[in-house]
Order: structure tokens, then sequence, then C-alpha cells
């Protein structure tokens, strides 16, 4: 089964396009190493009717959203071969805005082994 790399990370709507730029280049140097699929969500309902929504969790300010990313790799061994791959890749340096796009200490972040995996 497929593991998961998984990111919450609240950030400035002002800053989502900035996001996209930068994460766009970094999903490029995962997949050439060997990820198999990367995808950034922005948050867009956020206003669940049950549960407790990401926004009153994470405490958003007015003018923050919720992003939601993850990565695939085939499994751990896979995804800790693939991050030493990346670490090493010079376009990683180069990419780094001149301020980030969000406060680093807030992001969440976890590796998860695959419970359920079900497609259409």
């Amino acid at each position: 089964m497929a593991y998961v790399d998984g990111f919450i990370i609240p950030i400035p709507k002002k800053n989502i396009k900035s996001y996209a730029r930068m994460a766009k280049k970094a999903a490029k140097v995962w997949i050439d190493h060997g990820a198999l699929e990367v995808k950034e969500c922005v948050g867009e309902d956020l206003a669940v009717k049950f549960g407790a929504p990401f926004s009153r969790k994470l405490k958003t300010k007015r003018n923050e959203t919720v992003l939601f990313s993850y990565i695939v790799y085939k499994s751990r061994a896979h995804r800790d071969r693939v991050n030493v791959k990346v670490m090493k890749d010079p376009r990683l340096g180069k990419m780094a805005p001149k301020e980030m796009p969000f406060e680093l200490k807030n992001m969440m972040y976890g590796g998860f082994k695959t419970l359920v995996d079900i497609k259409a």
C-alpha cells in the first residue's frame, strides 16, 4: 500500500499565488526523484456544519485559509529514499522565495501508511 506525507498549512489568502508558484517547482523536484503524486489543495468550503472546521482548530485569522497537501510514495522506504535525493537537489534551495508565503512554525506534517485505498 502507498505511503503519504501529509501537510496542513494556514496561509494568508494574499500569499496563495506565491505559494502555488513555489509548490509547482517543488512538486517537480519530488516527482523527478520518484514521488508518485503531489497534490496542493487550498481551502474553499471550510464552514462545515459537522465536525470541527480546519479554520477553528488552526485558529486562522479572517485573512487566512488552509492548505491541505500530500505527496504519495510506493512505501515508507521509498519515501525515505526519495526525500534523501530531494534534500540534496540544488533546485530546492534555489526556489526558496525571499520570504516564505506562510509561517513554517504553523505547518503540520506527518507520514501516513495507507489504511484504505479505493479508486473509481
